[in-house]
């Protein structure tokens, strides 16, 4: 900066006040964008700011995206916060700010809480929905805000978000279904169904689909009516080892949520001379000895750094306007990868 030229200098020859040129040095709004441009020209020629001065002055700030999603133990959905730090270069061209928060699962006043509070510290939210009225009410909240909300991993039904990032859980649910009907083979059985919660549309959606595929394809096989381990693995555990005691003739266990880990322990403890055929959802370090030892046969996926980056494209073009509703409202539900020990990545 000229020590010789003052902001009088500047205001003189661009032809405003100095308090529209205050005004547009430190970024407060009340100028038309035409006379900001004319003041950062005066002010870059007279050497009052430097070129990169101007840059940062006429970039616009970066957004502010939070994603929220369930605390607890879920090996998977701690992937897909870690996702957010390892994508940075990815994310980098969106001129985005993201962070994540990890709230209490399976609690739908403390999700509406946290998406409420989100109108004084972001401008778009990506979360994990609880398909509950109050976590209804806060996105509609949000959205009357102007702040635009993408559901990850599981939808909110009826609702005001603006797009949804995920699988295909009616098709994942019948994709596990044909794959524990394949792999027990003809012979009569029963298969289980662990979920997380109900609460969660990810998982009805799976089990209807699972249960479709086995009334269309496997009718030889009975379905024992579902149980919810809140993605715990001492939980799953101890449901699994009732399950076992409870059906001799059990030959399939479809863990719809996570915690894989507390049903293998079961399997394997229950040490039965006939294969109980295991498959679940998120590949982890965990699940990847499972996959390899044998106790599990397949696993259900997305990648979470693909669904991270496609949440924050999808709330930049939201707000950045021109037709972002529309291009979200056509986002495409995400394809299965299915994961075995002989193409594990």
């Amino acid at each position: 900066m000229k020590k010789s030229v003052n902001i009088t200098d500047v205001a003189r020859l661009a032809g405003v006040s100095t308090a529209t040129v205050d005004r547009v040095l430190n970024r407060r709004p009340g100028v038309r964008p035409a006379t900001a441009q004319r003041v950062l020209k005066v002010a870059t020629r007279l050497e009052y700011i430097s070129p990169a001065d101007v840059y940062s002055e006429i970039r616009p700030k970066p957004m502010r995206i939070t994603f929220l999603l369930p605390g607890g133990t879920n090996r998977v959905i701690h992937m897909f916060g870690d996702a957010i730090d390892y994508s940075q270069e990815q994310l980098a061209p969106f001129n985005a700010k993201c962070r994540c928060e990890f709230i209490d699962e399976f609690n739908p006043q403390a999700l509406a809480e946290h998406l409420l509070r989100m109108r004084d510290h972001a401008d778009g939210v990506a979360f994990m929905a609880l398909d509950h009225p109050l976590v209804r009410e806060a996105v509609k909240t949000l959205a009357d805000a102007g702040i635009p909300t993408v559901t990850l991993i599981s939808d909110l039904s009826a609702s005001e978000r603006s797009a949804y990032v995920g699988l295909d859980n009616v098709a994942a649910g019948r994709t596990a279904g044909y794959l524990l009907g394949r792999l027990s083979g003809t012979n009569p059985g029963k298969f289980a169904m662990i979920a997380g919660s109900l609460l969660y549309c990810a998982h009805r959606d799976r089990e209807f689909g699972f249960t479709q595929i086995m009334a269309e394809m496997f009718p030889n096989k009975q379905l024992i009516g579902i149980r919810e381990g809140r993605d715990d693995s001492h939980t799953n555990y101890v449901l699994t080892k009732a399950l076992l005691k409870q059906h001799p003739d059990l030959c399939g266990v479809y863990n719809i949520g996570g915690a894989s880990e507390g049903v293998a322990q079961a399997i394997n403890e229950a040490r039965r001379q006939e294969k109980i055929v295991f498959v679940s959802h998120g590949l982890t370090s965990d699940i990847r000895a499972l996959l390899i030892d044998g106790t599990m046969d397949a696993v259900i996926m997305q990648d979470p750094q693909t669904a991270i980056v496609s949440c924050v494209r999808i709330l930049t073009h939201l707000h950045t306007g021109g037709d972002g509703q529309a291009s979200a409202a056509r986002v495409k539900p995400v394809n299965s990868i299915v994961i075995c020990r002989e193409n594990l990545p």
